[in-house]
């Protein structure tokens, strides 16, 4: 059952707070419940007002947004935070420390109320309003849930692939789950729906967590083991070419459903090259990009998993694929990078 999102607006600027009250405060299944101009003023409004959802902004008198959103994710009822700044246009790094704190997204200000953007941004308040919030995971500069599992030592590869989709919450899944992931890995590709001022920070940061070599997909590249490809470009789909020597093609061509990337035609394509040798998962993310590409991979005789609710950002899109049947296990993100790579173990090897 869907709650109403309640959201308390937090910005300096009163044309700001009136707009994003304008829009919000009339889209369905939102109220706002009050307006707050700083963050001592915001603090003293959370209790009276009991908003589900906040929306942000990153530059404020006194205590910054950023300061504010790490206060919120490190209380005891942490409060679903969405950033909105003009430095998510130009200060990607800013807007990524928010998403390393705990900020469910950050989205640039849209400049008038017909903007499309602001669709997305319903949509997401509601999502976020639906989920709750997580406690701030990189405020010390070292991830909390990251395990490098001792078992992949050694690792014994059987020659399956591993495909990926997420979007919102993507950039806090990757920075969990990818720095388990061993050197020689499985070939892995992952359809990543974020923002693109989010990608080249994601890499700096995966780059030196990462025991395998993170990399952009390039149009023609062969699936190689040790090698992880992020498929980021929202001009471009990808497919999987040819078995049993796999390559990542790049198609320029319409949305699929509304998603470019679309996961779920990079998902059907493996269903028809790969097979039962690829493995899948579905992770945090708005919309249901990837479910059909998904119950493709599992009639293939793909293994086929999901993040589960409890641990995701936004569970949208996971839950879509588990109420499709399009999975056959739904795990915790902690545990999702072991489950992923013991399907591309071989079984001959030890425990």
């Amino acid at each position: 059952m869907q709650h109403e999102a309640r959201v308390l607006i937090v910005d300096d600027s009163l044309i700001m707070r009136a707009l994003f009250n304008g829009v919000l405060d009339t889209a369905r299944g939102v109220r706002v419940v009050g307006l707050a101009a700083s963050a001592a003023e915001a603090r003293r409004m959370i209790a009276d007002v009991r908003p589900n959802v906040i929306t942000l902004d990153v530059e404020m008198p006194g205590m910054n947004g950023l300061e504010f959103l790490e206060e919120i994710m490190r209380s005891e009822k942490p409060l679903p935070v969405i950033m909105l700044s003009a430095l998510t246009q130009r200060g990607a790094e800013t807007s990524f420390k928010a998403l390393e704190l705990g900020a469910v997204d950050c989205f640039p200000k849209p400049t008038a109320p017909a903007s499309g953007e602001f669709e997305k941004l319903t949509a997401l308040v509601r999502a976020a309003a639906n989920r709750g919030a997580r406690p701030a995971r990189y405020a010390t500069g070292q991830p909390t849930r990251t395990q490098h599992h001792a078992p992949h030592i050694g690792y014994d590869w059987n020659g399956k692939i591993i495909l990926m989709s997420t979007s919102t919450g993507g950039v806090d899944a990757m920075l969990q789950l990818l720095p388990s992931f061993p050197a020689n890995c499985p070939p892995t590709v992952i359809c990543l729906g974020i923002d693109p001022n989010f990608v080249e920070p994601l890499l700096t940061r995966l780059r030196t967590t990462c025991p395998a070599k993170v990399v952009l997909a390039e149009d023609r590249q062969p699936l190689r083991q040790g090698v992880i490809q992020l498929v980021t470009d929202p001009g471009l789909h990808a497919v999987i070419d040819r078995w049993p020597d796999p390559t990542l093609g790049l198609r320029r061509s319409d949305p699929i459903n509304g998603a470019r990337p679309s996961a779920s035609l990079l998902f059907a394509t493996a269903a028809k090259t790969a097979g039962a040798h690829a493995v899948a998962t579905v992770l945090t993310g708005l919309g249901t990009d990837g479910v059909a590409g998904l119950k493709a991979l599992k009639a293939a005789g793909s293994t086929t998993f999901a993040q589960d609710s409890e641990s995701a950002v936004l569970d949208e899109a996971p839950a879509a694929a588990r109420a499709a049947g399009a999975v056959a296990r739904a795990l915790p993100l902690d545990e999702m990078a072991a489950a992923l790579l013991d399907q591309c173990r071989r079984v001959s090897e030890a425990a």
